[in-house]
């Protein structure tokens, strides 16, 4: 897998408690500050899918999947996760290794957290709303 650039940006469930963990956590671990992000909700991720030919409302309205936009490519699921684990660096390129799975077991995971993540997670009302000083990592 290659690096991400600089103009790499997730796009996340912003009413998912697991998804905005999910970001926090890539905020916390990604030094280079390489991924920006956006809520699939707003209006910024669904221009962006729309961009790329992906009809909002096939995501935005419940979204099942983190999605992560990179030289040009959307990836979604586990790929998506797996790209931006490598994209951490560090020992989180390890978890990347499980590219070597067959996608179909590693999107059938996925989509099993994902149909399950409001009741073990929760969910909140609105997104959540950056600080001050992460507001610039978001479009």
């Amino acid at each position: 897998m290659p690096p991400s650039s600089p103009s790499d940006v997730i796009l996340f469930d912003g009413v998912c408690n697991l998804c905005n963990g999910f970001v926090q956590f890539v905020i916390r671990h990604d030094a280079a500050g390489r991924y920006r992000f956006a809520a699939l909700q707003s209006d910024a991720g669904r221009a962006l899918l729309a961009a790329h030919g992906v009809a909002p409302a096939s995501l935005a309205a419940e979204p099942d999947s983190v999605v992560l936009l990179s030289g040009g490519r959307l990836y979604s699921h586990s790929g998506a996760v797996l790209r931006i684990a490598h994209g951490l660096g560090s020992l989180w390129r390890v978890a990347a290794l499980a590219q070597v799975l067959p996608r179909a077991w590693r999107d059938a995971a996925y989509r099993f957290v994902a149909r399950h993540r409001y009741r073990w997670f929760g969910r909140e009302e609105s997104c959540w709303l950056p600080t001050p000083e992460l507001k610039a990592r978001f479009l």
